[in-house]
């Protein structure tokens, strides 16, 4: 019985859907990741913070961290934080913290293992695609790392448009 269920539910769906049983997506590659996260750090360096860097791939795993020589223990896990959660959300992290606090519908979303609801976390998409994102922890708040955080998708900006 159970195959004729699924040939009916198949039967629901365009054929061409049907075709299709993989997905192409675009990927950053090491290289650009590190070029991000290099470029982050010295934007950071530049305005005299000691700094963490995470760049993550589309599905949230750390592709390139960089911590500066004197930036705190705690920077390693918050910089990837941060860039787990922007790509995870699909949102700056800035935006995050907004829509996230106490008094609105999404202020749970705060709680949940390995989210940071604070600004330091950017998206990194081209062409309408998330391929990515760009976490900074360490310059005196959130709207700094943000700064660093675009400087390091700005090097990289000619690279990944396509």
């Amino acid at each position: 019985m159970k195959p004729v269920l699924i040939c009916l539910l198949l039967g629901a769906f365009p054929l061409a859907a049907q075709a299709q049983g993989t997905h192409a997506i675009k990927l950053l590659t090491p290289d650009t990741a590190l070029k991000a996260a290099q470029a982050a750090l010295k934007k950071c360096r530049d305005g005299g913070y000691q700094a963490t860097v995470a760049v993550v791939d589309r599905m949230g795993v750390t592709q390139v961290l960089i911590r500066d020589r004197y930036a705190g223990p705690h920077t390693v896990d918050m910089a990837q934080a941060k860039a787990y959660t922007a790509v995870s959300f699909r949102t700056n992290t800035t935006a995050m913290a907004a829509e996230t606090q106490a008094d609105k519908p999404q202020s749970g979303v705060r709680h949940l293992p390995g989210v940071a609801a604070v600004g330091g976390g950017l998206m990194i998409e081209a062409g309408g695609s998330l391929l990515g994102a760009i976490g900074v922890s360490g310059a005196p708040g959130g709207k700094e790392d943000d700064v660093c955080a675009a400087a390091g998708i700005a090097a990289i900006r000619d690279d990944i448009e396509f």
